[in-house]
Order: structure tokens, then C-alpha cells, then sequence
């Protein structure tokens, strides 16, 4: 069984001590074979965690990612996500647990038009220098993007662009303090047609969250670049 991360009180900094995913990642290890030593120089660290979740980060593989809002998951509302964390199959608990963002819990600072374009900006800033972005969507509190991953590692484009938008969103807002939640989802692509599934999946999520009726028309989402071919030109 998969275990995710929750929500929690204040801590002390650093990464949660997270055994069963440690334990996780480490089965993984067991049956894929390790980084090579140039993409381990680069570094691309193969399936690993930092006690949140697993993650696996090689080079050529197409990712798809979530991350949310530090707030996304309040506080004050525990009752109402608390056993969402709680669901066995993996699968269903994500899909629950992505269910509730789309609620729109938290203050939502990317509802904000020019903090979502600040952050759409963002993923798409080093498209074709660092990574192929296939898709992305910035929701009100959390973004989704699909990319393939070239010779940046995966981690270290979340990173830029997570520390990025934080500093510029948090004065723009005139805010201090967390502006994401640690760590991010991730799940890479087995085929073309997963991707698609996904890609439809990122495109229309502003109609699935009752934001729009035409994914086309939502302002920050690769669905009003794409021609009536489906390919995405911009």
C-alpha cells in the first residue's frame, strides 16, 4: 500500500521521518535498475523520497505532476479531508484526494489572475530548454503539468519552479510564509495512451471543478493552444 503525506500541525523543519515509504522506494530500487553514473552526476536519483512520497526521476520519461497550495488542506477543515488519507488503494485515494482540491479550500491565491499567470508563466518559461511540456493546467489551489524530462531532473524544475512563483507570489500578495506544500505528486507515463488520458485529464479540470463549461475558455491551461488537431502550438 502506498502512503501519502497529510496535511499536519506545525513541525519542526525538515522532512517527516516516513519508514513505510522508505520502505516502498526501496522496493522499487530492488526490481528497476539504478541511475547510470552520467545521469547520477546530473542528479537524477532513480526512485527515491525525502518522507513524503515516492518519486522516480530518470531522464526520458514523460512525468505528470501535482502541486498545491500549503493551505489546500486546512486546518480548521480536517473533518472533511481527514479520511480521504486514509483510503487503501492507491489509485482511489488519489483520485478522492485530488476530488477535494478541486473543492477549492484555502485561500486559493492562484484564483488571483496575476498569480496564475505568474505561475503558468513559469512552467512553460524553460519548455524546450529543460523539458518538453505536453500539458498544464493552474487551478485555484493547486497546478498540474505533464512534461518530458531531458537532462534537468525532475525534481530540480519542481524546485524552480516552486521557489520561483513562492518568492514573487508572496510579494505580490504581500504575504510571508509557505506558499506550497512541501513536495509534489508525480506519476510517469506507461504508453501514449496513458498520456492522453492524462492530458485530457489536466485540460479538463476546470470543467470537471465547475469553472468553466468549455476547457478552452479557462485562462491558464494548454486546452487554448491546441488546434483543431489537438496539437499544442504556442
Amino acid at each position: 500500500m502506498l502512503v501519502v503525506s497529510q496535511p499536519t500541525k506545525s513541525r519542526r523543519p525538515g522532512p517527516p521521518h516516513n519508514p513505510r515509504v522508505r520502505e516502498l522506494v526501496e522496493g522499487k530500487r530492488r526490481w528497476s535498475s539504478p541511475p547510470k553514473p552520467e545521469d547520477a552526476k546530473q542528479g537524477f536519483r532513480g526512485w527515491n523520497e525525502r518522507g513524503y512520497l515516492p518519486h522516480r526521476d530518470e531522464p526520458g520519461l514523460t512525468q505528470f505532476v501535482t502541486f498545491r497550495l500549503a493551505d489546500s488542506f486546512p486546518d480548521a477543515l480536517r473533518s472533511e479531508w481527514e479520511h480521504l488519507w486514509k483510503i487503501e488503494n492507491d489509485q482511489q485515494r488519489r483520485a478522492e484526494l485530488e476530488s477535494y482540491l478541486d473543492k477549492g479550500r484555502g485561500e486559493c491565491h492562484l484564483r488571483r489572475p496575476e498569480i496564475a499567470q505568474l505561475v503558468e508563466d513559469a512552467v512553460r518559461f524553460f519548455h524546450g530548454q529543460r523539458y518538453d511540456l505536453r500539458a498544464w493546467g493552474v487551478m485555484p489551489n493547486h497546478v498540474h503539468a505533464l512534461f518530458k524530462v531531458d537532462a534537468t531532473p525532475m525534481a530540480e524544475i519542481l524546485e524552480s519552479w516552486k521557489k520561483h512563483t513562492a518568492n514573487k507570489a508572496n510579494r505580490q500578495l504581500h504575504r510571508r510564509g509557505k506558499f506550497w506544500q512541501a513536495d509534489y505528486w508525480d506519476t510517469f507515463m506507461r504508453d501514449s495512451a496513458h498520456e492522453l488520458e492524462t492530458r485530457n485529464y489536466i485540460e479538463n479540470n476546470p470543467v470537471k471543478a465547475g469553472l468553466v463549461l468549455d476547457p478552452k475558455t479557462w485562462p491558464w491551461s494548454s486546452s487554448r493552444f491546441r488546434d483543431e488537431f489537438g496539437v499544442l502550438k504556442f
